[in-house]
């Protein structure tokens, strides 16, 4: 007896499994040649498990950057804010969990207090004490925790472009797929690096609008990172848990007593520059600094005036108990 031949039904199950496979190992061979072309630069270290890569420079009291969306600990460098830094300051640039080199673990709801209470225990490890803690963008959620959590290991603060009173956020939903289990794991490995990769020379455009791109930034970023399976499930967790990090904080931003500086670009298309007034409103004693005719990305904008923020900070700490 002949077989049956295949339905219709049949046939599209079988081209969009195949599609799906071609995708998955597609987007394995890019991730593979995006690394092998852009080794890493740093040092790791392994804390609870989690092996975690950062850029280590300098001598001097302790400076430690923490990045945003998207981008990896070489952000700092490519602005130049890292170099300018460690002329006078020790500094450590990490990854943050599932980004660059960072292993980002399942089974951990890796929020803004989780983050901060591994980054503390790494700096811990390295023997890092009472640093000044700059963060980007999400990073500044990572260093108000650190900051609330741990207020006698933690010597100042800089903060910049940062979100701190809960709006609503469209891009959020927009960037929520990739997180849901099962269909997020399946949406990573095929669709959306191809769908992030169609998107990302835009993103980066609004990110730093008003101003261009930076020719560094173009040369030397690693495009590709942003769109490995890993990575995108570090950025669409990161985009899920926002609101509810600035929600859980926001009640407890009057408890900081450290030296703050917060920055914003009066241009930002990100985050808008009144998250930054707002916050220093509910900060006592706290310097407001908005860079004109800076977007989002203002570390690129103005990198002297962010070092300066961080003598000032290291300036005003106070001695140790």
């Amino acid at each position: 007896m002949n077989a049956a031949p295949f339905d219709s039904t049949t046939m599209l199950a079988l081209f969009l499994v195949t599609t799906l496979l071609a995708l998955a190992l597609y987007n394995r061979y890019r991730t593979r040649r995006a690394e092998r072309e852009h080794p890493p630069s740093g040092r790791f270290v392994t804390v609870d498990g989690v092996r975690l890569h950062y850029l280590d420079q300098g001598r001097g009291s302790p400076v430690v950057l923490l990045h945003g969306n998207a981008v990896t600990a070489e952000d700092y460098v490519l602005s130049g804010v890292f170099e300018r830094a460690a002329k006078v300051h020790r500094v450590l640039a990490f990854d943050r969990p599932g980004y660059g080199y960072s292993e980002r673990p399942l089974g951990t709801l890796w929020t803004a207090s989780r983050q901060a209470e591994l980054l503390h225990r790494a700096l811990r490890q390295l023997g890092v004490e009472r640093p000044v803690i700059v963060g980007h963008s999400w990073g500044t959620l990572v260093a108000l925790k650190m900051a609330l959590d741990y207020p006698d290991d933690v010597a100042g603060l800089v903060l910049l472009g940062g979100y701190y009173a809960a709006t609503v956020r469209l891009d959020v939903l927009a960037a929520a797929p990739p997180a849901i289990p099962l269909l997020g794991g399946a949406l990573r490995h095929t669709l959306t690096p191809i769908l992030n990769g169609s998107l990302l020379q835009l993103t980066f455009k609004v990110m730093f609008a008003p101003l261009p791109v930076p020719e560094r930034f173009k040369r030397e970023f690693p495009h590709q990172f942003p769109l490995r399976p890993l990575q995108i499930r570090a950025e669409s967790q990161d985009a899920v848990t926002l609101i509810p990090a600035v929600i859980t904080m926001r009640e407890r931003y009057s408890e900081l007593r450290l030296p703050t500086v917060i920055m914003a670009g009066s241009r930002d298309l990100v985050v808008d520059e009144r998250h930054a007034d707002w916050l220093h409103r509910r900060l006592p004693g706290s310097h407001l600094q908005l860079i004109p005719e800076a977007g989002h990305m203002l570390h690129y904008a103005a990198p002297g005036q962010v070092v300066a923020a961080i003598e000032r900070v290291a300036a005003e700490a106070p001695m140790p108990h």
